[in-house]
Formats: C-alpha cells, sequence, structure tokens
C-alpha cells in the first residue's frame, strides 16, 4: 500500500506541532517535510513530491495566493488549507477539463482545427499574464 505522501507548511509552531502529531499516528501517511516558511514551500514541494500541502488559511472567503503558486506549478498535489480559528477546513486542487468538437477530415478542416487551437492558447496564455 502506498502511502499518503504530506508536507506541512506555513503555521506557527504550536499548529504545526498539532497537525504533526495528528498524522504521526496514521499507517497510511507519511510526513515527508514540514516548514514554517513560506518562501521554502516550493523548494520542499519539488525535493519531497508530496500528494497534500497542508498550510494555514487565514481568510476562508479567499484562496489563499500561495494556492494557485503551487497548483500552477505542481497541478497533481493536493492543498488542504485549515483556519483553526473558524473550524473551518478547504481542500484546493487542480483539474483539468478535456473538451472534444468533430472536425471535418479534410485539409481544410485539419488546419482550420489547429489554427484555432493556437487562438485558444492565445486566450489561455493572456488570461495568465
Amino acid at each position: 500500500m502506498r502511502k499518503i505522501r504530506v508536507l506541512v507548511a506555513n503555521w506557527p509552531r504550536l499548529m504545526r506541532e498539532l497537525v504533526l502529531a495528528t498524522l504521526a499516528d496514521q499507517p497510511d501517511v507519511d510526513v515527508v517535510g514540514e516548514t514554517d516558511k513560506e518562501s521554502e514551500i516550493m523548494d520542499l514541494v519539488e525535493q519531497t513530491r508530496p500528494d497534500f500541502v497542508i498550510i494555514g488559511l487565514e481568510d476562508q472567503e479567499r484562496r489563499p495566493a500561495l494556492c494557485g503558486f503551487l497548483l500552477g506549478r505542481r497541478p497533481e498535489i493536493k492543498i488542504l488549507a485549515v483556519s483553526p480559528e473558524r473550524n473551518s477546513t478547504v481542500c484546493y486542487w487542480a483539474s483539468v477539463d478535456i473538451r472534444s468538437r468533430p472536425i471535418e477530415t479534410s485539409e481544410e478542416g485539419i488546419l482550420g482545427a489547429l489554427r484555432s487551437g493556437m487562438e485558444d492558447r492565445r486566450v489561455v496564455m493572456s488570461d495568465v499574464r
């Protein structure tokens, strides 16, 4: 059985220790790293390849900026953002939306699909900036 790999990050020491103590008793969970410095999280994610990153959640109405950054670089991970003050936890993840449309089987159809695909890509890339 493959263990769930978890990185615990971005917490005050006491909260991090409580989360670590909870996870320590779980036979199917492997804590692969921990840090209290947001600046170290991406390097630790790259080094440890966690399945989940657990972070603190300050405002449950807004997605932490860290989520967009991490999921943009590592869309395969999930992020648990925990707000102990509000007794609230949110899970963030990225997903791929696969779409399709029929294409005319001709030179014109294939070239049209290629060109419209590039236009779609330009729209997506301009949204990123």
